[in-house]
């Protein structure tokens, strides 16, 4: 899962085939209709939805949709478009293994409470951190020479925009998105990660320096215990887990409060 991804994947979608069509025609219809729901596998079946890698940026007409289903996708991305519906409640990409980003313009989805998402697949998530491609000389390409600032709404170029990963709560998962900003005004705008993330605006790369995961930190700390204390490991307790659960890593509190069983495990 940690394995570097050195450059961005553009031009992801066949856009002449029957499949981009067919669902091109499903989004219209959708729009027209007023249905609150966005459901693409069960209208182009199984194979043809097994062809689509993104999503059309007409989705933006869909402002009724209340709750999308992209279970077991093969999206390679997710258009800022997708800001435009706004009455998103519940999104679903769950075991979208290649999805490994949303783009910032999600946070507009005010109603969105509620998600399901394959975080083991995102970059910097907290339980494996995989990098952040570097966005320098290798910037995402959307549809077109010129995109808007996902903060201000500017139309621009590329060379005006400035490309930043940052972390943030998308409905129930903390997720990484891209950021299109047009200035550092708009920059200044964005807000703060939770803990246990990034705490700014970044390029992503190599150099990156992100928090340990949740299996380094647990290895860390049984090993500073060990040698801290003369308390043998069999008899750590929930004083433990009381301690972990107070730090920075209390976003995965459950997995970290029954550390005397990952001790006793790892003692073996």
């Amino acid at each position: 899962m940690k394995q570097f991804i050195s450059s961005m994947e553009n031009d992801v979608q066949d856009k002449n085939s029957l499949a981009w069509k067919k669902l091109c025609d499903y989004v219209d219809e959708l729009a027209m209709s007023g249905h609150d729901e966005f459901s693409p596998r069960d209208f182009l079946g199984a194979e043809l939805f097994s062809q689509i890698h993104t999503l059309p940026a007409t989705i933006a007409k869909l402002d009724k949709v209340k709750k999308i289903w992209l279970y077991g996708s093969k999206l390679k991305r997710i258009p800022p478009e997708i800001g435009g519906m706004t009455a998103l409640e519940f999104f679903d990409p769950y075991t979208s293994y290649d999805l490994h980003w949303f783009p910032y313009e999600i946070t507009q989805c005010k109603n969105l409470v509620s998600s399901r998402i394959s975080t083991r697949a995102l970059y910097g998530n907290y339980k494996f951190r995989t990098p952040f491609p570097r966005l320098d000389h290798n910037p995402v390409r959307y549809d077109g020479d010129m995109l808007k600032c996902s903060i201000c709404k500017k139309t621009i170029s590329y060379a005006e925009t400035n490309q930043l990963w940052i972390s943030l709560r998308i409905g129930t998962d903390t997720v990484p998105l891209l950021v299109n900003a047009c200035s550092t005004h708009c920059e200044e705008q964005l807000p703060t990660p939770p803990e246990n993330y990034v705490q700014y605006p970044h390029k992503g790369g190599k150099s990156l320096q992100q928090p340990p995961d949740v299996e380094t930190f647990v290895k860390s700390e049984i090993l500073r215990r060990r040698n801290e204390s003369a308390v043998p490991v069999s008899q750590t307790s929930t004083q433990d887990a009381n301690v972990l659960d107070g730090s920075k890593f209390k976003a995965d509190a459950m997995a970290l409060k029954p550390l005397n069983l990952v001790v006793k495990i790892w003692d073996k």
